[in-house]
């Protein structure tokens, strides 16, 4: 391992020092693992919408930037900042293409309300029946809308939890010392997406406990769970959908 980190150190310098893309091109192969495991980690949002290799892809340019921009005397861990820059770069990308419909974001839009309202009026987790016929449509067509919604939810849930309100993480705030209040309602939301993901039903709950607390890729906790990456892809939508129809009653906590 020591000899590893030394090996790294040289890199790092002769490239600081002399901008040689040879060695770039070796520092892009010495942390190209950590593409593999974030798109891994995103693809659980796309099944067969996106192709893993074209996440991998853009992945690329944001390691690329890392290593270009990354400033070795800040003392930064470079794997925490590439991570965050690949991370950014095929999020970006996604929104790029746009292909997204307007319909589509409507369609998710109308499966999180459904989610809401009957879990709201009856007061137990909503099932796929439950779901299909409140929106009027067959359970086949419900699967399929799910499979449909998955990239629209990663877009918004990037939007709505990334921005450090992501499931179990702390929540910094620049001004929060400044802003009492803020703190208060913060935590608030905290407690409110606490208790929604404890009423989750038990396999949504172990998804986002695998994905989101354990790190694993769709690939990994497929194989735990011993169901197909397109039922674990399905699981996760349905609990972002839940937690989103809850959370979107509390939006204004986040836009204060």
């Amino acid at each position: 391992m020591s000899t590893n980190i030394s090996r790294q150190n040289d890199l790092w310098r002769q490239y600081q020092n002399t901008k040689d893309p040879s060695t770039r091109e070796t520092l892009i192969l010495e942390y190209s693992h950590l593409i593999k495991f974030i798109a891994g980690r995103l693809n659980i949002y796309f099944g067969s919408n996106v192709e893993y290799d074209d996440l991998m892809g853009f992945g690329v340019f944001g390691l690329i930037d890392a290593i270009d921009k990354l400033d070795v005397n800040k003392g930064v861990k470079f794997e925490t900042y590439a991570s965050l820059r690949i991370r950014g770069s095929i999020i970006d990308s996604i929104r790029e293409l746009d292909w997204v419909p307007r319909s589509l974001r409507q369609k998710s839009k109308e499966l999180e309300k459904a989610y809401w309202e009957i879990e709201n009026e009856l007061g137990h987790s909503a099932s796929d029946i439950e779901i299909s016929e409140k929106l009027g449509i067959s359970i086949e067509e419900f699967h399929a809308l799910l499979n449909e919604v998955n990239v629209s939810s990663m877009v918004s849930l990037e939007d709505f939890l990334e921005q450090n309100y992501e499931i179990g993480a702390d929540v910094p705030n620049m001004n929060r010392e400044d802003r009492p209040e803020l703190q208060a309602e913060l935590g608030e939301l905290k407690d409110i997406l606490g208790e929604a993901i404890n009423k989750l039903p038990e396999k949504e709950k172990t998804v986002l406990s695998l994905y989101y607390y354990e790190e694993l890729t769709l690939k990994e906790i497929s194989a735990i769970m011993k169901v197909s990456e397109s039922r674990i892809s399905q699981l996760h939508t349905k609990a972002i959908m839940r937690l989103r129809g809850k959370l979107s009653r509390h939006k204004s906590l986040l836009h204060e």
